[in-house]
């Protein structure tokens, strides 16, 4: 079976050099780009199975990268870059990235985060439905199969992770799941940064899904707990 394929999209020279030869040193496949417009071809044309991409590109900013590749592919983006502010993860995340790695990051964090994603991809190929394939709360349907969700008539535009903690929610209905869990079962792991992805996750899940955020109907929190999907009647 062959190793996933890597995208590296990184203009620092040694940088990408580094990444270059950690993929190859575990028997990853990989291409690289050192521009915005050379990445966005590349997945295109080569459909890798996860991208690694720095914000800071010399022709385009890496968040119109993430805009760009999110308006065809689901395929997963784990950010890295030297931006440590809350604001730039939040941006990232929110545009649709799937995971942030702060430089300067160890080469230990970035296999650890990449078996994470390749074992998140492996788990959604091999994702039974056992009882129906078709979920219905209220005005929300989630078709599993497809991979899509819609309030009434008109599909929710979500991001694969925004996707996932849907399904999650819906799968538990009224249950009450710990951030702890959630955060396992979407990322592989539960770190504080995670943690604060997922809050970051939940309000614009919340903003596409509520006609209220404010007064959610569908998903409710449970402060220093977790979330809950309520049964709509």
């Amino acid at each position: 079976m062959n190793k996933p394929m890597i995208l590296v999209v990184e203009d620092d020279t040694p940088v990408r050099n580094l990444m270059i030869t950690t993929l190859k040193a575990h028997k990853y496949r990989y291409l690289t780009a050192a521009k915005g417009s050379e990445a966005v071809l590349l997945a295109s044309s080569h459909n890798p199975d996860v991208v690694f991409l720095d914000l800071g590109l010399p022709d385009m900013d890496g968040m119109n990268v993430i805009r760009q590749i999110r308006s065809w592919s689901n395929m997963p983006i784990i950010v890295i870059s030297a931006r440590s502010e809350d604001q730039d993860k939040i941006d990232a995340l929110d545009a649709g990235a799937d995971d942030y790695l702060t430089k300067p990051f160890s080469v230990e964090e970035l296999l650890a985060r990449l078996r994470v994603t390749v074992r998140r991809l492996s788990l959604m190929k091999n994702d039974k439905v056992t009882n129906s394939s078709v979920y219905n709360n209220g005005r929300l349907k989630i078709d599993y199969t497809a991979g899509c969700a819609f309030l009434g008539e008109e599909e929710l535009k979500l991001t694969p992770i925004e996707f996932r903690l849907l399904c999650l929610l819906a799968k538990n209905t009224e249950k009450v799941l710990t951030h702890t869990y959630i955060t396992q079962n979407i990322w592989g792991r539960s770190w504080d940064n995670d943690i604060a992805s997922l809050r970051v996750f939940m309000t614009t899940l919340r903003k596409k899904l509520e006609s209220s955020p404010d007064s959610p109907r569908f998903i409710q929190t449970h402060i220093g707990i977790g979330y809950r999907m309520v049964k709509v009647e």
